[in-house]
């Protein structure tokens, strides 16, 4: 079965842009193993909350927007 894993900022994706992810990516697949792969595809869009992860040891947040104001 193939699968593929998103993992995304919390609340950065609207729901519209998450089932572009998961429609994209079956048709992606789709068209690497042949359609029989589409009923079987698994597409996971993953939030993860800020400051959960980090990249070369720093902790990554989304910028407050609202500090400005």
């Amino acid at each position: 079965m193939p699968f593929a894993n998103f993992k995304v900022p919390a609340g950065s994706l609207t729901p519209q842009q998450k089932e572009e992810i998961v429609t994209r990516t079956t048709d992606l697949y789709a068209e690497l193993f042949g359609d029989q792969a589409r009923p079987n595809t698994m597409v996971l869009v993953e939030e993860v909350a800020d400051g959960g992860w980090g990249i070369g040891g720093n902790i990554l947040v989304l910028p407050d927007d609202t500090a400005s104001a």
